[in-house]
């Protein structure tokens, strides 16, 4: 049976899972600057400079996310969308509310 924590997020695009968060993107690539922006829908939008060639863009979005959540690049992981915008991240041992708060 599978457990589910009561704790309600505080985002759309995240979800709480027992040792982190999931946080749902949509990623434009080749922007201006490297930002997090608005969430659009149940989703955040990230910009980054990087091309999304050989994995250019995924590596500059997680290195985006550790520097914003003050975390070791080790704790964030994109588990999917490697080829996709709209990709979902893995967020080791950060509370949601500590990531919303961040991420914002």
């Amino acid at each position: 049976m599978a457990v589910r924590s009561t704790y309600s997020s505080p985002a759309p695009y995240l979800s709480e899972q027992p040792n982190g968060v999931l946080l749902a993107i949509k990623l434009q690539p080749r922007a201006s600057a490297n930002e997090i922006g608005e969430p659009l829908g149940n989703e955040l939008r990230i910009k980054v400079t990087a091309p999304p060639v050989d994995s250019a863009a995924n590596e500059a979005l997680l290195r985006l996310l550790a520097e914003k959540l003050d975390c070791p690049r080790n704790r964030v992981e994109l588990l999917r969308g490697q080829t996709s915008r709209h990709k979902v991240v893995k967020l080791h041992g950060i509370p949601a509310a500590d990531a919303f708060d961040k991420l914002r």
